[in-house]
């Protein structure tokens, strides 16, 4: 992980912690090519945690954004899955 990924991930951690109490509810969104395989990869990280997933696919079709509602323990547990989900190629995290 290069410096500037790792300090926005430290910032978040501490913009979570100041804003939130947890165990709280966090809303993931990421954009992925239209491709069923790399959705159902990101579906698949969220797979038995009772999130709610949305997927909208672009005017164009060559992407895909994913909406995921979750209940998260901290935000260890956020930044963690937000690092699980980067190893999938072509993700976007908003």
């Amino acid at each position: 992980m290069d410096k500037k990924t790792e300090e926005f991930y430290i910032r978040l951690r501490e913009e979570l912690n100041n804003t939130s109490t947890w165990p709280n509810e966090y809303l993931y969104k990421f954009i992925v090519p239209t491709d069923a395989k790399k959705i159902e990869e990101v579906e698949n990280a969220f797979d038995n945690l009772g999130a709610v997933i949305q997927t909208t696919q672009s005017k164009t079709g060559k992407y895909t954004s994913i909406s995921i509602n979750v209940m998260m323990e901290n935000p260890d547990s956020v930044v963690e899955k937000y690092i699980e989900v980067s190893t999938i190629e072509g993700i976007i995290s908003l």
